[in-house]
């Protein structure tokens, strides 16, 4: 899941982790953003289900298309459709930001997922179980919080936070993190003591790294990569 295409750039594996920077270097906006977020405990995942956030991809800017599909659009390379401009038949992930592997899209058949950067079940436990429906469909169809990403790493991520996972490429982890920071401050999702310092320690290898705003389909986050 914002910016202009090329925009923001992502740690490199040198800069990210420890606090390289020095602890004299002034917080960017995303790492500054951390201490913004509310610090608890994890709730219990008790009345939990997918459905709880609506009907999975719905059309919530009236486009005509799912999210999904708008997901695919913004995030893929040499996009073919089946019928008209809605639904995306096959593609290319180039890269996909979680390996720095191109990956392939073709519809039913796919390795590509749609990623909640922000897991809706770790959301569930942070504030949104006692959100009103309305604001638990846009959290799950934010462009801000979804990306296009390879499948496998995706489906290992499960439900983890900044303490409990980050991408494989750590070229990637800085813009990842600032992402999943932008989007707990935009909804008011907490985080617990271990996921904010995980997300300071990426950060401070990265003090300057933005903290996104938008996800529109005009935007690339995906290819927000540095190489």
């Amino acid at each position: 899941m914002l910016l202009v295409t090329g925009s923001v750039t992502g740690c490199t594996p040198q800069e990210e982790g420890s606090g390289s920077a020095g602890p004299d270097a002034k917080a960017g906006p995303a790492l500054a953003a951390v201490d913004a977020l509310t610090v608890k405990g994890r709730a219990p995942r008790t009345g939990y289900d997918r459905d709880r956030f609506g009907s999975p991809w719905a059309d919530t800017d009236s486009n005509g298309c799912g999210t999904r599909d708008d997901i695919l659009k913004r995030d893929l390379e040499d996009v073919k459709y089946r019928e008209g401009d809605c639904e995306v038949a096959s593609g290319s992930l180039s890269p996909d930001p979680y390996t720095g592997k191109d990956v392939t899209f073709v519809r039913g058949r796919s390795q590509v997922d749609i990623d909640h950067l922000v897991a809706l079940s770790d959301a569930w436990q942070k504030g949104a179980g006692t959100w009103e429906p309305s604001k638990r469909i846009a959290f799950a169809n934010d462009p801000l919080n979804l990306l296009a990403v390879d499948a496998g790493p995706n489906r290992g991520k499960g439900d983890g936070d900044t303490a409990t996972w980050l991408p494989p490429d750590k070229g990637y982890r800085c813009a990842y993190v600032a992402r999943q920071v932008a989007v707990k401050k935009k909804y008011g999702v907490w985080v617990t003591g271990a996921e904010r310092d995980a997300m300071k320690r990426v950060l401070t290898g990265c003090p300057q790294e933005k903290l996104p705003t938008g996800g529109s389909p005009t935007a690339a986050p995906g290819r927000f990569h540095a190489r």
